[in-house]
Formats: structure tokens, sequence, C-alpha cells
């Protein structure tokens, strides 16, 4: 098979899909790599090692238009909607259960989109998402941390303390990868963590791993409201598979947080579960509304994308492989999970979330691709 690596164009997206060391691993297979000229570059990985891998460097045309299979790390934004098209395969995050026009626009194309983020396995994980979602749990209190200075419009607060003075409280909506993640980090950084939870078997287990470190609250709408009213940051950590985030902190609540204190909604890739968030860039990471600070940054991984593109390529290359080896239909019927990263093909909306999202009509995968699970 022929695999097509662009670019990333998004605003400050720094990460390629493909290592070098992921590029040698299916030419050895017996694949043909083709690898858009600088694509590396953000991510330290050069043209040269590209090419010593045995991949060949195409321009942004030839990297979509030769290609059977493409991979990315983020969505298509609209200049690459002309490079959708039938018969081609698409493997990258998409969430496009937030995105209308390119749910849409991949639907028009009669493109095969698949993914990563609703590859979900038989015990429900999602082994493609993880790794992103450890990397922005562990930079969300590291980010907050920075715009609570005082300078950059924040509450003043050290969230490690010092002796004396009581550390910085930190709230996480969400215990899943993500809401761990952004609690082991914030313990680390010496702060007060209370964390919400809507499961209490996953509380037990965070109980459990955490020592008792983190104070634990089931999750409800007056339990968020009194407990953010106390924080001097808050990390948004929800998620649905494939779907909008749920909405958890409303514009009215705002008023009884403290002035200056931090928002990092991690969710905001799939809407945002804070209803005052929109999606910022690193480049303009902060705005303020009533007094609260929102870093809302779509790919926040993207700001570490050494570490991220390692960490990307090392969870998508088996089912990259697969995809390569036995064709999209096959590698479905032989590991269902990856049936479930299959959001669009032969211009149908195969994934029900993404319908439901948009209202528009929802059909089962199976009914488009007989050799996937029903």
């Amino acid at each position: 098979m022929r695999i097509g690596v662009p670019k990333e164009i998004k605003t400050d997206e720094y990460r390629v899909a493909l290592t070098p060391a992921g590029a040698r691993e299916l030419i050895q297979r017996g694949h043909e790599v083709l690898v858009e000229s600088t694509a590396g570059e953000g991510s330290a990985f050069a043209d040269e090692q590209y090419e010593r891998a045995g991949a060949r460097l195409v321009s942004v045309d030839e990297a979509w238009g030769q290609a059977d299979l493409v991979l990315k790390v983020k969505e298509p934004i609209e200049p690459e909607y002309s490079q959708l098209r039938d018969g081609l395969v698409l493997f990258t995050y998409l969430h496009i259960a937030a995105d209308e026009p390119l749910t849409r626009a991949l639907v028009d194309s009669g493109i095969t989109a698949v993914a990563y983020e609703t590859v979900e396995t038989e015990d429900h994980r999602l082994p493609l998402l993880a790794p992103m979602s450890e990397i922005a749990g562990r930079l969300a209190p590291q980010a907050a941390a920075h715009f609570l200075e005082k300078p950059l419009g924040g509450r003043g607060v050290l969230l490690a303390g010092t002796p004396g003075v009581q550390p910085g409280h930190v709230v996480v909506l969400g215990g899943g990868i993500v809401g761990y993640n952004a609690a082991i980090i914030a313990l680390g950084l010496g702060a007060r963590v209370t964390l919400l939870e809507r499961s209490i078997d996953r509380m037990r287990h965070l109980d459990e791993i955490l020592s008792g470190r983190v104070s634990l609250l089931m999750s409800s709408s007056l339990e968020v409201e009194q407990t953010i009213a106390h924080a001097d940051v808050v990390i948004g950590a929800v998620l649905i598979p494939g779907a909008r985030a749920p909405k958890l902190i409303s514009r009215a609540m705002l008023s009884d947080m403290q002035p200056g204190a931090v928002i990092v909604d991690v969710a905001i890739d799939q809407g945002g579960c804070i209803e005052t968030a929109h999606p910022t860039t690193h480049s303009d990471p902060v705005y303020e509304v009533d007094g609260v600070i929102h870093y809302c940054v779509a790919n926040m991984p993207g700001g570490v994308p050494v570490t991220s593109t390692k960490s990307l390529t090392n969870a998508t290359l088996p089912y990259v492989e697969a995809i390569a080896d036995h064709g999209l239909a096959d590698a479905v019927g032989r590991d269902p999970s990856l049936g479930h990263g299959v959001n669009v093909l032969d211009g149908k909306i195969t994934h029900e979330a993404v319908a439901d999202a948009h209202g528009l009509e929802y059909t089962p995968l199976a009914d488009v691709l007989p050799l996937a699970p029903v």
C-alpha cells in the first residue's frame, strides 16, 4: 500500500503523523511511504532521516494525491478539503462531532475517514486517544500554574504554596486518563487536588492508586458549582467517545469563581465542557470571561511535539500496519476495535454519536462494510 504523510498546517501544530522509525517499519513490510518535505521538522525529524528510512520525499499534492492511505495528526482544515476524495482512507484525529463543516466535507467527498479518538477496544479503552490524553493531562496543570501568575492576569497564587501558606487548589472534572494525569502533575506541583467523577468504581480505583492524596467527590451540577467556587485552577477533563462534551460549567457559575482563577478546558476538541470555552492556539492561548482566565488550546500536545509524535506513532503503528497489510475491510474484520474508528464511509456517517451531534442520518458500519462485525 502507498501511505502518504502530509505536513500539518493547522496553526501552531508541530507534530507529524509518522516518525522515521515508523516509516522504516512500514517499508520493511513492503509498503511505500510518501512524506511531504519538511513534514517532520517541527518534531525534530529532518527530511534526511525519512530518506534514510527509505521514505520518498514529495510535495503536498503528491502526499495526498498518490496515496491509498493518508496519515495525519489533526483533522483536515478548509484548505485541505479539496484533497479529500473517493477511494482514499484518512487516519487521523477527527473530532467531527464538534465540526459540522468538516463532517459534511468528509461525507460529500466519499472518503473513508477513520478517527484515532474513537478506536475502542472491547473493554472500552481508547488506545489511540490515550497517549495524547496523557500528555494533555500532564500539560494542563503546568499551563495553569503559568497563567496563575499575576502579570499574566492570574490570581497570583503559587500552586505549591510555601511553609505557612496554603497551596493552591486544583479542581479536576473527570477521572479518566486526562483527569488522572492532571491530578498526578498537580500533586507533583504541590497543589491541593479535588477530583469530581461520576463512576463510583472509578473513584475507588483512583483512591487506591493515588493513595488517598486526592479528594474524590461524586460529580453533580451542584457539587461542581460549589467546588469550583473555591478553586484556583479548574481542569475540564470529561469525555464521551466521539460525541460533543457535556457542558459542566455555565457562564453563570463563573461569577462565583475567584477573580483570576484559571480554567483549562482539555475537552475543547470535542466542543468543550465549559459554556464560555472556544478554541485557542499556542500563539494566543488565553482569554478572560467574567474575571476568569480561559486556556482552551485545541492541540495541547502539539506544544511538545518531540514527545507527542513519538508517543502517537507508538500507539498508531500497529493499526496502520493492519490497514496497510490487509486493507481496511479485512483489518476491521480482524480487529473490531478499529471498526469503532470508522466515522465516515461511502458518503455515510457510520458513528452514531457523530450523526446525533449534527442531526444527520446514521448508517451502521456493518451495512456499508460487510466484513465489519455487527
